[in-house]
C-alpha cells in the first residue's frame, strides 16, 4: 500500500510512459559519465585571499586544462594571461584595457579562447547540468557556442556573428565575466571544507559569504568553528575566547567591521584598567601587519588581557558547574599566591611572569566585577544579535555536521577519541556514554540544541558543552589533553605550555586502526580514507600527511599564515577525480593584487597521486546510488502504467 501511494506521488512528476522512459534513460546515461572532481580543503583559518585564489584556479584544474589545449600554440606568458583573467576576469579586464590597442581584435581571440576551456572543463557532464549552471542572460549564447563543431561550414558564419554581436554591442565584458565564472564552477563539482573556517587570519566573514555562494559543499565542524557557533549561541566562555583570539591575532576587524561586534565597552573598561600597565606579554602575535600604529597595538594588548582574564574567570564558573568535565586541572585562579605572584601546579610553585590582576578577588577570583559583568552582558547581547553572524552560524548548521561521509572517504576534523590500546574512548555528554561514530552524532545533536533550542525552549545544558566542544580534553574536535593558555600567557616554563595529543594521532599510524575507525563510521574498508585537518604537519620536519600505507590523509599543512612557520609550507589541496586522488603541497600564496598584475598562482607539487584501477563513474559514487534507487522506483512506475495499476495523464 505504501509502495503504491509513493509510485502515486511519483505520477505527478512523470505522467506518462514516456516521461518515465525519457528519465530512466537519461538517468542511465548519467551513470555512466565519469565522476566529478571534488576539491578537499582544511584549517582556512580566515586568509580568504589563498581560498578564493584556490576556488578561482580550481586547485590548479583550470591552469592544467589550459596547459593541455595551449602547450604548443600559446606562449607561457599569454597562458598565464588567459589563467589570470579567468580566476579575476573584471580586475584583469581593467588592466587590458589599459595597455591593449586593438582591443576588438583582443576580444575575439579572447572570447574563442574561453570558449575552448569552458569546453574543456565541462566535457564530463551532461548538456543540461552545464545549461543549469550557465548565468541567465547568456546561457543560450554559450549553449550555442559550446555545442559548435569546427568542421560544420553550415553554421561558421552563424558562430562568427554571434561574436561579432557581443563585441559590437559592448557586452563583451560582461560575457568574459560570465564565461569565467561557468569555467570556474566546473572545474570543482563538490566542495569539502574539513573545520576550522574561523580565527587567526582576517576574512573569515568574507570566507563565508563565499562558501553560501558555492553550488555544492559539505563542511565538517572544526574546533575553531565550534567555538563561533558555541559564541552565537550565547555562551560567554565561548564569547571570550572569540574575542581573546581576535585580539590575539590582530583581528578586532572581523568582530567590528565583519559582523558589527561592538567592542567599544570592552576596550574603555581595559585602557582604564590596564592604564599603568604594559600588557606585553598580550601584544598582537602577526608581526606582518602593519595597519596599526604603536599606541593602536598597546591598546590592543591592553583588550587582549582584559578578556583573558574574564575568559578565565567565566571558563573557571563552568568547570565549578560541571564537574562531569573533569577539567579541574584547568583551574588556577584560586591557586594564585596573589601578595607573591606565584602560582602552584601540582604541588609545586611557580613565578608568574605577570602579576597584575587588578579585577580578580582573591577570596572569590572566579567572580567577574561589576563592571566585566556588564561588558559581559553587553558583548553576549551583541553577538546575539549581529544578523549577519546569525546568518552565517546558520549556515554552517544547515551544510555543516561533525563527520561525513562521502564517495567512500570519512572526513572529519579532529580525531576520534581512544585508549593507548586503540579502543574507542567512552566519553559522557549530558549524561550518555558513547564513543566512535555514536559520540559523534551525539555531539552534533547537543549542538543543534545548543543553537537552535529543544522543545522546551532555550537548552543551557547544551550551551554550556560548546565550550567543552571547543577544549574539552576528550572532545574529537580538540583532541588534546588540555589547551594551555593560561600557561602560556603566565609562565615561562616551556614544558608546561605542552599540550598532549589524544593516543588516537599515535594509533591511526596503523592501517588496522584505520580500518577499524573506516568500518565504525561505515565505509568501506578497501577503498576508503580517512581525510582529517586539525594537527597542522611539520613538513619542514619530515613529517607526511599520508599515514597508515595511504589510509589517512592529513590537510592541514599551514594554510594560515600563522602556522606557516611552523609547517614549512602553506597547506595541501586534496582533489578526487574520475582517475582518483591528487594530493599536492602549497608554497604560500603572494597576493591577489600580484596574481592580477604579473600572473603568480599558488606553486604546488604533487605529493600523492593514487590512481583507481578502473576510471569512476557516476555510479560509483554516493550519487550514483541515489540515482539507482530512483531508476529502480521509476521502472516500477513504469510498470504500473503499462499495467493499467496507475491510468497515465496527457
Amino acid at each position: 500500500m505504501e509502495n503504491e501511494k509513493y509510485l502515486e506521488l511519483l505520477s505527478k512528476t512523470y505522467k506518462n510512459i514516456q516521461e518515465v522512459s525519457e528519465e530512466i534513460i537519461n538517468l542511465q546515461a548519467i551513470l555512466n559519465l565519469p565522476k566529478g572532481t571534488e576539491l578537499f580543503l582544511s584549517d582556512i583559518h580566515g586568509e580568504y585571499e589563498a581560498f578564493i585564489h584556490i576556488l578561482n584556479n580550481g586547485s590548479g584544474i583550470i591552469k592544467n586544462k589550459i596547459e593541455d589545449i595551449y602547450k604548443d600554440s600559446l606562449t607561457e606568458k599569454d597562458r598565464k594571461e588567459l589563467a589570470t583573467l579567468i580566476y579575476y576576469p573584471e580586475e584583469k579586464l581593467n588592466l587590458v584595457k589599459k595597455e591593449v590597442e586593438e582591443i576588438k581584435e583582443w576580444y575575439r581571440i579572447i572570447l574563442y579562447r574561453l570558449i575552448e576551456v569552458t569546453r574543456a572543463v565541462s566535457s564530463k557532464y551532461t548538456r543540461s547540468k552545464v545549461r543549469k549552471a550557465m548565468p541567465k542572460g547568456f546561457d543560450y549564447i554559450i549553449d550555442e557556442l559550446l555545442h559548435s563543431q569546427g568542421e560544420d561550414k553550415n553554421k561558421e558564419n552563424y558562430y562568427k556573428q554571434i561574436i561579432e554581436s557581443i563585441i559590437d554591442l559592448n557586452r563583451a565584458d560582461a560575457f568574459i565575466i560570465a564565461i569565467s565564472d561557468l569555467i570556474k564552477r566546473m572545474a570543482i563539482d563538490h566542495l569539502h571544507i574539513i573545520g576550522d573556517i574561523y580565527d587567526r587570519g582576517p576574512g573569515a566573514p568574507i570566507i563565508m559569504d563565499k562558501l553560501m555562494d558555492f553550488h555544492s559543499l559539505d563542511i565538517e565542524w572544526g574546533n575553531h568553528d565550534i567555538l563561533w557557533m558555541g559564541a552565537a549561541s550565547g555562551n560567554e566562555a565561548c564569547i571570550a575566547n572569540v574575542i581573546r583570539i581576535c585580539s590575539r591575532y590582530d583581528n578586532l576587524a572581523t568582530l567590528e567591521e565583519g559582523y558589527g561586534i561592538n567592542i567599544r565597552p570592552l576596550s574603555m573598561f581595559a585602557i582604564k584598567t590596564y592604564e599603568k600597565d604594559d600588557c606585553k606579554n598580550f601584544l598582537p602575535r602577526n608581526k606582518e601587519i602593519t595597519r596599526y600604529s604603536n599606541s593602536d597595538k598597546i591598546i590592543i594588548s591592553k583588550i587582549h588581557k582584559a578578556i583573558s582574564v574574564i575568559q578565565f574567570k567565566l571558563e573557571g564558573a563552568l568547570i565549578k558547574k560541571h564537574p562531569e568535565y573533569k577539567m579541574k586541572d584547568r583551574l588556577f585562579l584560586d591557586k594564585i599566591d596573589y601578595t607573591n605572584g606565584a602560582v602552584k601546579i601540582n604541588g609545586k610553585e611557580y613565578i608568574l611572569n605577570d602579576k597584575n590582576f587588578p579585577t580578580i578577588d582573591p577570596k572569590n577570583p572566579y567572580k567577574l566585577s561589576e563592571e566585566e559583568k556588564e561588558i559581559v552582558e553587553r558583548l553576549k547581547n551583541s553577538f546575539l544579535h549581529s544578523e549577519k553572524l546569525n546568518t552565517h552560524i546558520n549556515f554552517l548548521y544547515s551544510k555543516g555536521h561533525m563527520y561525513q561521509n562521502f564517495n567512500q572517504n570519512v572526513l572529519f576534523h579532529g580525531c576520534v577519541p581512544m585508549l593507548e590500546n586503540g579502543e574507542f574512548e567512552q566519553v559522557e555528554i549530558l549524561g550518555k556514554k558513547c564513543k566512535g561514530r555514536e559520540l559523534f552524532d551525539h555531539i552534533e545533536n547537543v549542538a543543534h540544541k545548543a543553537f537552535f533550542g529543544d522543545a522546551n525552549g532555550i537548552n543551557q545544558e547544551a550551551i554550556d558543552c560548546m565550550w567543552y566542544f571547543w577544549c574539552g580534553p576528550k572532545s574529537p574536535l580538540f583532541g588534546k589533553d588540555k589547551a594551555a593558555t593560561f600557561e602560556r600567557y603566565f609562565l615561562e616554563e616551556k614544558e608546561l605550555h605542552k599540550e598532549n595529543k589524544n593516543p588516537y594521532y599515535e594509533q591511526v599510524n596503523s592501517k588496522d586502526i584505520c580500518n577499524k575507525v573506516l568500518e565504525n563510521f561505515g565505509v568501506d574498508n578497501e577503498e576508503g580514507h580517512i581525510i582529517n585537518g586539525h594537527i597542522p604537519v611539520k613538513a619542514k620536519n619530515g613529517e607526511s600527511p599520508i599515514r597508515a600505507e595511504g589510509k589517512l590523509i592529513v590537510i592541514d599543512g599551514g594554510f594560515s599564515k600563522a602556522y606557516q612557520p611552523t609547517t614549512g609550507i602553506a597547506g595541501y589541496t586534496l582533489t578526487y577525480n574520475s582517475n582518483g586522488l591528487v594530493l599536492a603541497v602549497n608554497e604560500p600564496f603572494e597576493s591577489k593584487q600580484k596574481a592580477i598584475e604579473e600572473g603568480s598562482d599558488i606553486k604546488s607539487e604533487i605529493i600523492l597521486q593514487e590512481n583507481v584501477k578502473a576510471r569512476k563513474r557516476v555510479r560509483d559514487t554516493d550519487i550514483g546510488t541515489r540515482l539507482c534507487k530512483e531508476i529502480e522506483d521509476l521502472k516500477k512506475l513504469l510498470t504500473a502504467y503499462r499495467e493499467g495499476i496507475l491510468k497515465e495523464k496527457i
